[in-house]
């Protein structure tokens, strides 16, 4: 087992107990224990920040990524300039903790935010952070279900979405695959199962000068734009992350 590094066990006291003697008293050395079999930080915890939210991660859905977090910001970035106070609807597709469809749900007061899931937990979980984190419930919904079932033929403006895309081949750190549920990770031999259907069906699910915003591996994120394209999107375009890695695709639909 290894030692976790001082600044975990400095978040880890801070975040999930508020003070030393208070992690003390209530378990800290068993979450020290964690730490050192590995497990990631943010499941000791029981949450993390996003985008000035706490999501929960009682469910053990991925943990969000800075990555992610990144995209998220420049989609309120885009959907600032675009809407404005108009109201307008987004689908968080493959949502996990939601953390992406909640960030839009505090930043925009007339959003209204659905949540698609397949996972029952991580509907639980979405539904918490709502709560917790006392934002608008009447204009989010939340569905279970695999992709776009839940919501046959409605339309949104934005479908924003980060699906499993990791090739099934490729070896990870044992933080991420002895504890973060695989079906959110591995997305088929080449990582594009679920972007291709996605990248099918999106279409259908959005209204006129619609946005699909969709993480992707960075090794294979020009044939998910190839298949953005196939599927129906006018105009594509490829952002690069916060560390310079092409890492959203965007597809515009006329």
């Amino acid at each position: 087992m290894s030692i976790p590094p001082a600044e975990d066990v400095r978040a880890l006291v801070r975040d999930k107990y508020g003070s030393l003697d208070a992690a003390r008293a209530g378990g800290l050395e068993e979450d020290l224990a964690r730490l050192r079999a590995g497990e990631p930080l943010a499941y000791v915890i029981g949450w993390m920040p996003f985008l000035g939210l706490k999501i929960d991660l009682g469910s053990r859905p991925l943990i969000p990524r800075p990555e992610t977090e990144w995209w998220a910001g420049e989609l309120i970035q885009d959907l600032e300039k675009r809407f404005k106070d108009k109201p307008f609807r987004v689908l968080d597709l493959c949502a996990g903790s939601g953390a992406v469809g909640l960030a839009l749900l505090a930043r925009f007061s007339r959003a209204r935010v659905s949540f698609g899931e397949i996972e029952p937990a991580h509907i639980d979980t979405i539904t918490e952070n709502i709560a917790r984190n006392h934002l608008d419930a009447a204009r989010a919904d939340v569905r279970r279900g695999d992709l776009f079932t839940p919501f046959f033929e409605e339309r949104f403006d934005v479908i924003a979405t980060n699906p499993p895309y990791i090739p099934s081949g490729r070896d990870l750190e044992s933080s991420v695959t002895d504890y973060e549920p695989s079906v959110a990770l591995y997305g088929g031999t080449d990582g594009l199962d679920l972007i291709r259907k996605i990248a099918k069906d999106a279409k259908n699910h959005l209204n006129p000068k619609g946005e699909l915003w969709m993480e992707c591996d960075s090794e294979h994120i020009e044939s998910a734009r190839e298949l953005v394209r196939e599927g129906g999107a006018s105009t594509t375009l490829i952002r690069t992350d916060q560390y310079g890695r092409p890492r959203v695709v965007v597809g515009y639909y006329s």
